[in-house]
């Protein structure tokens, strides 16, 4: 045994005064110590039932356990002996207690006091086993302490998506009997507007305590109806708060993203807790780490009876950073304006050619959860002419040679026409700029042999499309095999056959063109654009090259087939206007595109159903080049 603890002070001894008693801790009994080490382990597992305590059955032991500590969620909480000390019939064990949360520890000791009973060493079950200053009728409870959601923000340093109000509509189960929560489900369902079944269901498998959302909307898009019905569905309730948002409800979608609880594969992926909030998509999702931050944790002392608190550990929130975009806040909501009633996937792309930044990057809300402006995978037709264009200057035909523009031409058996309405006045002899500018597909089709597929290929790379880049985001710059069978070689030089665009691929053409180089289009200012280190670097586009093809869009708006944009005020508009068939049907769907180039500004337009690049195309790009300064 250990010998007797004394206490010596100005050469008095100091015993423990215990009970109105002296007595001395002497060392410690070995039952005592067997008893300590079997209370740290019954405490870090949750489960006591194994432990002797004075007075208490091993079920009232673990009520009062689980009672103390229900409220600290499934954190690890590792307790071990520091020391046991005992005297006679009295002891008392101190314990190390490490509760280890996911973004820090908090440790204490505590003091448990043991009683020896008819040879038997028992526990005194108290408050303070579980922290050494808890009292009666309190229990510890840890809490989320929510970190600010850093915002994502456009150019000029405008925040685009922020905390912004919004109106939860749900079931309150505590407020509803359980019998009448199917009803109450199907009711607000139906005043709502959305899907029943899926909302029952989900109302149905929530916690007996859970509030479970049916809609989240923004105040001024709440229908009177939902406003005031509500009230008259018993456990339906209607809560505010706070969540990240645009401006409006389509703003920047998909390519922004949303935020949600997450789903059930990211909590099984480890990074996420039920109940947590996250990125769901686009950027909010592939840079969350980045904008949620860190969220901080509190843990307080609660009186049950009184619901005082006291705090006794934290952990400080660490509010997540703001996201750099390019995007301009007036330039994006023009766009969205613009193709907000076309009835097909439809995109518009701007893009600053001097810096390469991305102003506008919308999407048609026919096209729901696709990011077609960035990722859409289109023949670009006619617009592709302009890398056609480029190839047949290199391989040694000049803007002002004469090429042969026929009504129809055919290649290996496979028979190639021009548009409809291509002009009879521009058949016969005319040189590239005017084939470019009224669009005659034979002239160019009937120079394959001139423009390998290779030309064309490292054309394209020339002008930023027919690559790979990592940019942060995905991004779809385009395909433009380097091989190619006759045909579809004949089907390249017209942007049809194999070779496929985004509307930000085509906008980049017209970016590179408008600023006499390659452009390299940046969404995101921060990160380090990355090319395929397998892939060879571009042949840098000479200025005089970019001035020639400059001549060419001109040409299609002063007498070509972007005519209907020579009236537009400001700076000289550029253009090209693109229609590209698909499909089985004869004659066979088209796709409508346009890409244009005014001042410091480039443009792609696309409607995955149009009649004409003039026809569909053309008057959403007047329309949001005539909203822009």
């Amino acid at each position: 045994m250990r010998k007797r603890a004394i206490l010596a002070v100005s050469g008095v001894t100091v015993a423990a005064l215990i009970g109105g008693g002296l007595w001395f801790w002497l060392g410690p009994d070995r039952a005592a110590k067997e008893l300590a080490e079997n209370l740290a382990d019954g405490l870090s597992s949750g489960d006591v039932t194994s432990v002797d305590f004075a007075g208490l059955s091993s079920t009232q032991a673990q009520e009062r356990w689980e009672e103390l500590v229900a409220q600290m969620g499934t954190s690890p909480h590792k307790v071990t002996v520091d020391d046991v000390q005992t005297d006679g019939n009295r002891g008392q064990a101190t314990l190390d207690h490490i509760w280890r949360f996911e973004h820090g520890q908090w440790k204490y000791k505590t003091r448990a006091a043991l009683q020896k009973k008819k040879g038997d060493w028992h526990v005194v079950f108290a408050p303070d086993l579980a922290e050494p200053s808890l009292k009666t009728d309190e229990i510890l409870s840890a809490s989320t302490v929510k970190a600010q959601r850093g915002a994502i923000v456009g150019d000029n340093k405008r925040a685009l998506v922020k905390n912004r109000k919004v109106l939860q509509y749900g079931i309150d189960k505590t407020k509803v009997a359980s019998a009448q929560q199917k009803s109450s489900a199907t009711q607000l369902a139906e005043l709502l507007d959305i899907k029943v079944t899926p909302y029952v269901k989900k109302v149905r498998a929530a916690g007996d305590k859970a509030f479970v959302e049916a809609i989240a909307l923004r105040p001024d898009d709440v229908p009177a109806r939902v406003k005031s019905g509500h009230k008259d569905i018993e456990g339906a309730v209607e809560i505010s708060e706070e969540r990240p948002l645009g401006p409006t409800r389509d703003f920047g979608q998909p390519l922004i993203g949303s935020v949600g609880p997450v789903t059930k594969e990211m909590v099984e992926d480890g990074d996420y807790d039920v109940g947590d909030r996250a990125g769901l998509s686009g950027l909010q999702r592939r840079y969350d780490a980045k904008l949620s931050g860190r969220p901080g944790l509190a843990v307080h002392a609660v009186n049950t009876d009184t619901a005082k608190v006291r705090k006794l550990f934290s952990v400080d929130a660490q509010d997540g950073n703001d996201l750099q975009t390019t995007l301009n806040l007036s330039m994006q909501k023009s766009a969205e304006k613009v193709l907000s009633d076309v009835k097909s996937s439809s995109a518009i792309v701007a893009i600053r050619p001097s810096d390469g930044h991305i102003l506008a990057a919308a999407n048609g809300r026919a096209a729901e959860a696709e990011p077609t402006a960035n990722v859409g995978q289109y023949a670009p037709g006619s617009t592709f002419k302009i890398v056609s264009a480029l190839a047949l200057m290199r391989s040694g035909v000049a803007a002002d040679d004469t090429l042969t523009c026929r009504r129809n031409v055919t290649v290996d058996g496979t028979r190639f026409e021009n548009y409809d309405e291509y002009p009879d006045s521009h058949l016969g002899k005319i040189p590239l700029t005017a084939v470019v500018a009224h669009s005659c597909n034979t002239a160019l089709i009937g120079q394959h042999d001139v423009a390998s597929q290779q030309d064309l290929a490292e054309a394209a790379a020339s002008l930023g499309t027919g690559i790979d880049l990592d940019v942060g985001f995905p991004a779809f710059f385009g395909s433009v095999p380097a091989k190619a069978s006759t045909v579809e070689h004949a089907a390249s030089m017209i942007g049809q056959g194999k070779i496929a665009a985004s509307p930000l691929a085509m906008a980049t053409v017209a970016a590179s063109v408008a600023h006499g180089k390659t452009v390299v289009p940046t969404l995101l200012p921060d990160h380090k654009t990355r090319r395929d280190k397998d892939a060879d670097e571009p042949e840098p586009l000479k200025k005089d090259e970019a001035k020639a093809l400059r001549s060419m869009m001109r040409k299609a708006v002063t007498s070509g087939s972007a005519q209907f944009l020579s009236s537009m005020p400001g700076k000289k508009v550029m253009a090209k206007t693109g229609t590209a068939e698909y499909g089985t049907k004869n004659p066979p769907d088209t796709r409508a595109w346009m890409i244009a180039i005014r001042g410091d500004l480039a443009v792609a337009v696309f409607v995955a159903e149009g009649d004409s690049g003039s026809g569909t195309a053309g008057p959403l790009l007047e329309k949001f080049l005539r909203s822009t300064k």
